[in-house]
């Protein structure tokens, strides 16, 4: 009688990173389009580039037609603002749970516990190549370590999320990405797990992992000098207020970091009402104007149409365009503020230190 894998039910094979690279593959055009925006996104959190770096999109991404729709016109909408703001999409395939709740489009593609990963896995690669394709840069959220092997080469921009930036898994992961890596602060609003995630990311790391080839691997890495903190608010209490701004600029100041700080207008920020976004980036671009350094950027959570919707038992029934899991601001009020802000953000530039309301 075998004593091994007592609690797994069932195993099955999965394509390898190079197997589905070759059937999704950049094109050099598109790899150097990525490498661009990649720079952009690293001068603008080292302080050498003054525009803010705007990671807007759906809290996650369920339907490739409407990702693809909100993609086309954020394009637009970014060459609007381009002067004042670098627009990154936010396309997030992976929800950290803390109980129950669907687990993003890699896990469960299909939105009804069949879990066909694989499928999912390939929906997510195919999507960010027709996003980047437009000219798009993209950012995700990593969550499971092995996934990075098979998007990684697609992304200009990543995050670490509040319930894993005490993982040593992921900041060693962090240290090792090719792109900027954000850590949210913990769930409970506390910043230190946060600023020590960033000390450990900047530094070279070891770890075993998967290469693209599906063997396993141990990876070193040289450490990653564009990790910066996202301030999302913890416990119902906002944190992207000008005092709060400060104490964590203070705290990674003294820690030998770059004070570069980037502040989720969502989650607890917005005390989970997704109207409340606006508020948050008014504040955040006020306090630009005025001529805090340490902020680099805002998340922004948008889709084609306001608000949220459950999953439904009878799929047909979903609603196009609407979040299937935390709110979000609908395009129109999208558009109106962010090209409000940029007005605001370019009155500053020339000097004349007014704001108005958005």
């Amino acid at each position: 009688m075998s004593n091994v894998d007592i609690r797994i039910r069932k195993t099955e094979s999965l394509a390898t990173p190079d197997e589905l690279i070759k059937k999704f593959p950049v094109s050099e055009e598109i790899a150097s389009s990525i490498n661009l925006s990649r720079q952009v996104v690293n001068d603008i959190i080292k302080g050498r580039d003054h525009r803010l770096l705007a990671i807007v999109g759906p809290c996650s991404l369920h339907d490739r037609k409407a990702a693809l729709e909100y993609a086309h016109r954020l394009k637009d909408l970014a060459e609007k603002v381009k002067d004042e703001m670098y627009i990154v999409m936010r396309t997030y395939f992976e929800k950290p749970r803390t109980v129950l709740g669907w687990k993003g489009l890699i896990l469960d593609p299909n939105m009804d516990g069949s879990y066909d990963i694989g499928s999912g896995i390939a929906i997510a690669r195919s999507l960010l190549l027709d996003i980047v394709s437009i000219g798009m840069p993209v950012g995700c959220e990593v969550l499971d370590p092995i996934i990075p092997q098979y998007i990684d080469e697609l992304m200009s921009w990543s995050s670490i999320g509040a319930r894993t930036t005490e993982s040593q898994i992921h900041r060693n992961l962090a240290s090792g990405l090719s792109v900027a890596v954000g850590f949210k602060n913990s769930t409970s609003g506390d910043l230190s797990n946060a600023i020590n995630a960033i000390q450990c990311a900047y530094n070279p790391a070891s770890f075993i992992g998967m290469d693209r080839s599906g063997a396993s691997t141990i990876f070193r890495t040289t450490g990653n000098d564009c990790c910066h903190l996202i301030l999302r608010g913890g416990d119902n209490s906002p944190n992207y207020y000008e005092d709060d701004v400060e104490s964590a600029r203070n705290m990674m100041i003294k820690s030998d970091l770059n004070p570069a700080i980037i502040i989720d207008c969502s989650h607890a920020n917005s005390r989970k009402n997704y109207d409340r976004q606006k508020r948050v980036l008014r504040s955040v671009v006020d306090q630009v104007c005025w001529g805090e350094k340490a902020i680099k950027g805002f998340m922004l959570e948008s889709n084609l149409i306001c608000g949220s919707q459950k999953i439904p038992s009878d799929l047909s029934d979903l609603k196009y365009g609407v979040s299937i899991t935390d709110g979000c601001l609908g395009w129109d009020e999208t558009e109106r503020i962010l090209i409000r802000s940029c007005e605001m953000l370019h009155r500053s530039f020339q000097g004349d230190g007014q704001s108005m309301p958005l």
